[in-house]
Parts: structure tokens; C-alpha cells; sequence
């Protein structure tokens, strides 16, 4: 297989898992978030910057970068490696969620997915087949299937008919996969908030032996003790011997609840997203820079984080860049969320190999403004 995963160690306190992820372009520690390269570019940051944050892996879009530039000129430059110099690993998404989330028209077949371009209003097609031969193009370590991300809330039988959908394309996909010997297809599991229906997907999933598999379908709406609740009960129908990916979660308590599940590979567009807005997260809970009470403020944006934002640049000038519109602004304000982010989840495998991770949990929930003793 293109990727294997090793167990490094389990949390006494909670099951967490320490591992490494052996891959084409490096290996990744986990569990690890992966900040989010819609278009071959982690907005705002420079892959030089990506690696000094020490960024182990990025995601890239298959939707997205089928409608621009294309596969055939990511191929044409060598890859998406080499297409956005980036010489790490790359996962890239199916381009599902994007299909069904984009494009207000959509006909769902059994051969695949019929939409109009959200750019253009082209009528365009993705199936198993075309969404392999996509990911096949751009070269990334980890490709995804092609699935349906079913809406919530939704009924049982909508669900039940989408997730053994996503199954039988999931058999497709595995059939069209070119490069299975420098690509790992990773699997997705589906079947909405119903237990019956993630245990159904998650049987038929695992059964076809695939290097890796994510959990989809959550982070949709729903409330986060759902989520928490069907990540219980859906990890363990996972191989222990397999990397174990949820799908677009970001935000902090979720990352380290998910790690506490079991989990070892998140993404989400989060941090960068609400950057560009001005928010910012700390030590100490979310900062919105924009406020006129930073006006003053010579302090960092975290004085207990030591990235490139907060060791040179103030409260007061960064606020300064965002009412002047001045895109440096967003630059600092993402290269810091990122960073954030990084950096947890590096003191995430720390407490897993120290057997305290339940104990970071509450000290760092206490200090970011949730509640420490809910459930996990």
C-alpha cells in the first residue's frame, strides 16, 4: 500500500492514539491537523511559510481544481507537487461535498453526479470514475472516494439509500484507481446521525481493505455532543491498523475531543477562514481584532505563542492593517491560526505519549472559555 500507518502509543487516560503515517512524501505524526490548499494554495501563505509553521501535510480540492486549471495542465506541470512546489504530503478530497454543496442543480445517478459549474453554469459530471481519474492526475499521496455527504437532518431511508450509493462507488472507484502503488485511497464512511447506518456503512467500507478511512458526513450542523456521540460509537468499527481521518473539523475542543475518539487526521478551513475576518485564536479564547479596544494594545496576540505574527508584530498594528484593508492583515492574522492549530495538536501527541491527555484537555479548556467538564 501507498501509505502505512504506525501505532506509536495509546493514552491510558483516554485511548487517544500516537502514530505516524508513512507516505510517498514524508512521514506525517499524528494525530495532525492539515491545513486546507482549495486551489493548490493555502490561502494567504506561501509554502516556505507552510514549512516553517512546520505544516506535515495540506489538502487540495478535486472539485475545484477540475474546473480550474484542470487535471490535464496539474499533470502537464508534473503533478501538484510540482505544480505549487510543495514537496510534502497533499491529501485531496473526492470533490463530493462540493458537488452536492455548490451547485444548486444536481441530478443524482447511480453512474455519478450531473451539476452545473458554481463559476460558469457549465453542465459538467463526476462519477467514481471521473473523480479517480482527476485525483490520479493531480498525484496526491492520499486521494478520497467519490461519496455522497448526506444533508442534516435527514430522514433514515434517504440516508440508507445514500450511504450504500456511496459503497457501490466506493467499489468503483477502487476498480478505476491507476496508481494504487504511490496512492492511498482512502474510503469514506457515511450514514448521517443513525447508529444502525454508520455501523452498516462502516462494515461495507472496511470490508474492502483499503489503506485508510475517514468518517464524513459530520460538522454539517449538527450539534457537537452528535457528533461526539456517533465518533463513539463509529471509531471502533475502524482497523486500529489504519490512519482514521474526520472530515472538515477545525475548531479546537473538537480537535482534541476527536483525538480522545480516536481520531488522527482532521482538516477544515476554519482557521484561515475567520483569520481573514479578523478573528483570531489564543491561549486564552477567540480575539477579534477588528475591536477598538486594540487600538492601544502593544501586545502580541497571544503572549504565549511564539509564531512569526506574535513574535513581531502588535494587537495594535495588526488592527491597524485590517481597518486600512492592507492585506498583510490577513496574512498574519492566518499565518497565526495556522500556527495555533499546528502547535496543539503537536502538545496533543505530547500528553498521548505522557498519559495526561484528559488532564490538557481540561486545563486547556478551562483557559480558551468552555466548559471542562462536559463528557467524553
Amino acid at each position: 500500500m501507498a501509505v502505512k500507518y504506525e501505532l506509536l502509543k495509546v493514552c491510558k487516560q483516554t485511548g487517544a492514539r500516537r502514530g505516524r503515517l508513512h507516505t510517498p512524501h514524508g512521514v506525517i505524526e499524528t494525530p495532525i491537523f492539515m491545513p486546507v490548499g482549495t486551489l493548490a494554495t493555502v490561502k494567504a501563505m506561501s509554502p516556505e511559510e507552510l514549512k516553517d509553521m512546520n505544516a506535515q501535510i495540506i489538502l487540495s480540492n478535486t472539485y475545484h481544481l477540475f474546473l480550474r486549471p484542470g487535471p490535464d495542465i496539474v499533470l502537464e506541470a508534473g503533478g501538484l507537487h510540482s505544480f505549487m512546489n510543495w514537496d510534502r504530503p497533499i491529501l485531496t478530497d473526492s470533490g463530493g461535498f462540493q458537488v452536492f454543496s455548490l451547485s444548486n442543480l444536481r441530478k443524482i445517478e447511480e453512474a455519478g453526479v450531473h451539476f452545473r459549474s458554481h463559476l460558469s453554469g457549465e453542465k459538467l459530471f463526476i462519477g467514481p470514475e471521473e473523480a479517480m481519474s482527476i485525483q490520479n492526475s493531480l498525484g496526491a499521496d492520499i486521494i478520497m472516494a467519490f461519496d455522497e455527504c448526506a444533508p442534516y437532518p435527514a430522514d433514515h431511508d434517504y440516508v440508507k439509500n445514500s450511504l450504500e450509493r456511496t459503497t457501490r462507488w466506493l467499489e468503483r472507484c477502487k476498480i478505476a484507481h491507476q496508481r494504487p502503488h504511490d496512492q492511498a485511497l482512502f474510503g469514506i464512511v457515511q450514514g448521517g446521525m443513525y447508529r444502525d447506518l454508520r455501523e452498516q456503512s462502516a462494515r461495507e467500507i472496511v470490508a474492502l481493505d483499503l489503506p485508510g478511512y475517514a468518517i464524513g458526513g459530520l460538522s454539517v450542523g449538527e450539534p457537537k455532543e452528535m457528533m461526539d456521540e456517533v465518533l463513539e460509537y463509529t471509531v471502533p468499527l475502524l482497523p486500529e491498523n489504519k490512519p482514521r481521518y474526520l472530515m472538515g473539523v477545525g475548531s479546537p475542543d473538537s480537535l482534541i475531543d476527536g483525538a480522545i475518539r480516536g481520531i488522527d487526521m482532521f482538516d477544515c478551513v476554519l482557521p484561515t477562514r475567520i483569520a481573514r475576518n479578523g478573528t483570531c485564536m489564543t491561549s486564552q479564547g477567540r480575539l477579534v481584532i477588528r475591536n477598538a479596544k486594540y487600538k492601544r494594545d502593544f501586545t502580541p496576540l497571544d503572549p504565549a505563542c511564539d509564531c512569526y505574527t506574535c513574535r513581531n508584530y502588535t494587537r495594535a498594528y495588526i488592527r491597524h492593517l485590517f481597518s486600512a484593508d492592507e492585506i498583510f492583515g490577513l496574512r498574519l492574522t492566518s499565518y497565526h491560526n495556522l500556527y495555533f492549530l499546528l502547535k496543539l495538536m503537536e502538545e496533543v501527541r505530547e500528553a498521548i505519549m505522557e498519559d495526561r491527555l484528559l488532564d490538557f484537555r481540561n486545563q486547556f479548556f478551562a483557559q480558551y472559555g468552555l466548559n471542562k467538564d462536559r463528557s467524553f
